[in-house]
């Protein structure tokens, strides 16, 4: 598809500079720009491109003003980086509305619901009494299990797997390799050494606009619900343990881990490879440095932590400073034990 800059800037309410009619056909980096291709500069490291870029039109804030003519047109926008997040969401649309019918390699249970517009793969498997909602995407290989209920314009892509009675809402995305309602991690010591396991009877429910990164894993609770709420977006490899609630619009970078039982409050930012203890509660809008564990609950909203275990931030900054010094402290501490010895020998 084509389109002219004067188009997108009205799509985007933004302040044309340059030629109305410059066409744009594709989506380019500012530093590897071609002609017919539509940019971005929000950043102010990449400043430099927006003077050599090849790409005829470049989205930019209209804060910014240029240091030397630009030969690309320009859009002035209140925020470059969301008005190209707008472009990029349409234009990832119109590329996975492509996708419709139901291939004849897929399995559907006669006792199944699929809604209008419904895209099944090849070698999908629908199990009995599931409900795919109106414009869902059911990608290849993916497994809905028994009683599963998926809502409008819900995407599954390949490989992901939804165990049985889970219920995720409309407009969520479930990248590739995601696994929902496998039983969480219950098991009880007995006196032999040995662990009975608990059976898991629960499920998980995810709420609207939720986006579950590949690979990630949330487990169906051992009672009740484990529960994504509204706006959740979890990054590749989380894993969410059984039971866990997680509050509206919280986001959870790569390899983040949440323990049984535990409470995140909503707005919460947890930075990669952060371990969260169970059976602990989270306050509204807590953000976690990267690689901080949390040992005990956090009741302050709005705080911020880092750490293991983890503490405020302003802290932790401060005794950064000394976490570095602490081979030379070392060697201060022997050589005052040396002096000590010394002057007590000498009396």
């Amino acid at each position: 598809m084509e389109f002219t800059a004067q188009q997108i800037a009205m799509w985007l309410d933004g302040v044309l500079v340059g030629e109305p009619q410059a066409i744009v056909n594709k989506l380019s980096k500012i530093e590897e720009g071609e002609p017919g291709g539509l940019s971005f500069l929000s950043n102010p490291k990449y400043n430099q491109y927006l003077y050599t870029t090849q790409s005829s039109v470049v989205i930019i804030n209209k804060s910014f003003v240029p240091e030397k003519p630009v030969k690309a047109t320009l859009i002035k926008v209140e925020d470059a980086y969301t008005a190209f997040a707008k472009i990029l969401q349409q234009y990832d649309n119109a590329r996975r509305a492509s996708k419709k019918g139901i291939s004849p390699q897929a399995f559907i249970d006669p006792t199944a619901k699929i809604g209008q517009d419904v895209y099944i793969g090849e070698f999908a498997y629908i199990g009995p009494g599931a409900i795919v909602g109106d414009g869902a995407k059911i990608y290849q290989q993916c497994y809905v299990g028994d009683q599963v209920k998926i809502g409008k314009n819900t995407y599954l892509y390949p490989g992901v797997k939804i165990m049985h009675e889970c219920i995720i809402g409309n407009e969520c995305t479930l990248h590739a390799g995601v696994v929902i309602g496998a039983d969480g991690f219950g098991f009880a010591p007995q006196f032999e050494d040995d662990f009975r396991k608990v059976p898991q009877i629960g499920n998980v429910i995810i709420e609207d606009r939720v986006d579950v990164g590949a690979n990630t894993t949330i487990d169906r609770a051992t009672m009740g619900s484990t529960i994504i709420r509204r706006g959740v977006k979890l990054d590749n490899l989380v894993q969410i343990a059984h039971n866990v609630e997680i509050g509206e619009n919280t986001v959870m970078a790569s390899m983040a881990g949440v323990s049984g039982s535990t409470k995140i409050g909503k707005n919460c930012m947890f930075g990669g490879k952060v371990g969260v203890a169970g059976h602990l509660e989270v306050a509204d809008g807590v953000k976690i440095g990267a690689m901080s564990g949390i040992a005990s609950s956090i009741l302050t909203p709005n705080s911020v932590e880092s750490g293991v275990p983890s503490f405020t931030h302003k802290s932790f900054l401060q005794s950064s400073v000394y976490f570095r010094k602490l081979p030379g402290m070392a060697a201060q501490i022997k050589e005052l034990e040396k002096r000590i010895a010394q002057l007590t020998a000498e009396k």
